[in-house]
């Protein structure tokens, strides 16, 4: 992509001058981030000096654009911005020239946080760039070009940080979903994209959007989680882990339940960690965000239709696909609709060990969901037909919450033992057990319910040995 196409536009001038840097100013009406948080990856503090002079603010904002254009007619057009380190070396000789010549005085802090301003415009993200930085910042939302939230420590934040307008927002929207193929505009007004380093990306346009130009960035750990990690957060405990892992290891298909937020997505990178080097696995996604470290995975993402409505490859074609691949792992990102029934026939038909993740407030919910993605896929079946492929496809739920402190923990890992008469039974090996809400945190732990699953023969098989206090059992009832 040419360097003018990259940054085409981009001198526009700003809708509203922004807030003096390092004093964000919300709009009336909203919480004011508490100092230090509210910014992300926002410059540091300025130093304590004389208040702005006034209509400075809209002189930043005009340099800014003069900047940018005089940068646009000095750089080479067919510059490769893939080399960020040279292209940055040469903005920034560029920048300190143009800047000089402007006799323009700024501070140090004024004149670095106008440079990486201009830089993330041309090979960054923009404004966002700071915050996509920040590894306290889990998760962007842009509701327009001048608010921006943030997520910290499972916390709702308004940050200071703004777009010009919804032009420059739109950029930035291109800039995303352009080297994946993919296009939004008023006749494809919602769009499902990824970064570069796997986080996710929601993009809605109006008119649909009555706000403006609406982005939802989903930040992955450029670091992939560990089981470690998630026992240090208290998402879990070392006997669940030890159990968990054993699980994998012995084939049984897991289903990963949750809402929106509640770190399905996590827990599924987890457990796939789990399975073996030496085996192949499949792993199919809308966009495409496991992080899967071993050396034999075949990665499929799901396609949308082109310009004229073809081409659509849906989460079904690939499910069923991947069959013919010869998998001994198949990971479904996420169940949603019709691939749920090509789920169930693969667990059922020798691909054990399968993984996914699904929308669920409970256990029981996950298997009524399952049902209805079943009937979504058109098949004219009972119910009790569709009950009965579940239970013998689906070994455990487990069961992923957001709790009201912002943290994300297990609260549920639920054996499916099959059929009585037309229900499915289900039994929980381990339960999470509030005790309280003190001062700000939620106080519990997760707890074995004192029953042994009825799959541990298929462990034991696998010549895995569980101690009987993983389950809270004393040793002479095991």
């Amino acid at each position: 992509m040419g360097l003018l196409r990259r940054i085409e536009g981009g001198g526009a001038p700003a809708a509203a001058p922004s807030a003096p840097s390092g004093s964000p100013r919300p709009p009336s009406g909203s919480p004011r981030p508490p100092s230090g948080e509210g910014g992300g990856g926002s410059a540091p503090p300025r130093p304590a000096v004389a208040p702005p002079r006034p209509g400075q603010n809209h002189m930043l904002r005009d340099l800014k654009t003069r900047v940018k254009g005089k940068l646009i007619a000095e750089l080479d057009p067919n510059m490769d911005l893939t080399k960020t380190a040279e292209v940055r070396q040469r903005i920034k000789s560029l920048f300190d020239q143009i800047v000089e010549s402007e006799n323009i005085v700024l501070t140090r802090v004024e004149r670095d946080r106008l440079f990486e301003e201009i830089s993330a415009d041309i090979i960054g993200f923009g404004p966002i760039e700071p915050l996509l930085q920040d590894s306290t910042v889990s998760e962007i939302m842009i509701n327009g070009p001048e608010q921006i939230y943030i997520e910290q420590k499972g916390k709702l934040v308004l940050s200071d940080i703004k777009f010009d307008d919804d032009d420059h927002v739109r950029r930035i929207i291109d800039r995303i979903v352009s080297p994946l193929g993919r296009h939004v505009d008023e006749s494809s007004p919602i769009c499902d994209a990824r970064l570069p380093d796997g986080s996710r990306v929601n993009i809605v346009i109006p008119p649909i959007s009555l706000v403006g130009p609406c982005v939802t960035i989903r930040k992955f750990s450029k670091i992939p989680l560990t089981i470690d990690d998630l026992i240090r957060f208290g998402s879990m405990s070392p006997e669940i882990a030890e159990f968990l892992k054993a699980c994998v290891l012995a084939r049984l298909n897991i289903v990963v339940s949750g809402g929106t937020g509640s770190g399905k997505t996590t827990l599924l990178n987890v457990l796939s960690s789990f399975i073996p080097d030496d085996e192949r696995i499949v792993t199919v996604e809308d966009a495409a965000e496991l992080q899967l470290r071993q050396e034999h995975v075949v990665r499929l993402e799901a396609s949308p239709s082109n310009i004229e409505g073809k081409g659509a490859v849906t989460i079904r074609d690939l499910v069923i696909n991947c069959l013919r691949m010869r998998p001994e792992r198949i990971v479904v990102g996420e169940c949603r609709g019709k691939e749920a029934l090509d789920m169930l026939q693969a667990m059922n038909t020798g691909h054990d060990g399968s993984l996914t993740t699904g929308h669920a407030n409970t256990p029981r919910d996950m298997l009524a969901r399952l049902e209805t993605m079943v009937l979504m896929a058109g098949m004219d079946l009972p119910v009790s037909a569709i009950r009965q492929q579940v239970s013998a496809a689906v070994d455990l739920i487990v069961q992923q919450t957001r709790l009201r402190d912002g943290s994300r923990k297990i609260v549920n890992v639920t054996e499916v033992q099959g059929m009585e008469g037309e229900v499915i039974t289900l039994q929980d090996i381990f339960q999470f057990d509030q005790e309280g809400f003190e001062n700000g945190k939620v106080v519990g732990r997760l707890k074995p319910t004192g029953v042994r699953p009825k799959f541990m023969p298929k462990i034991e098989d696998s010549g895995i040995r569980l101690p009987a206090s993983v389950f809270g059992i004393s040793d002479r009832f095991f």
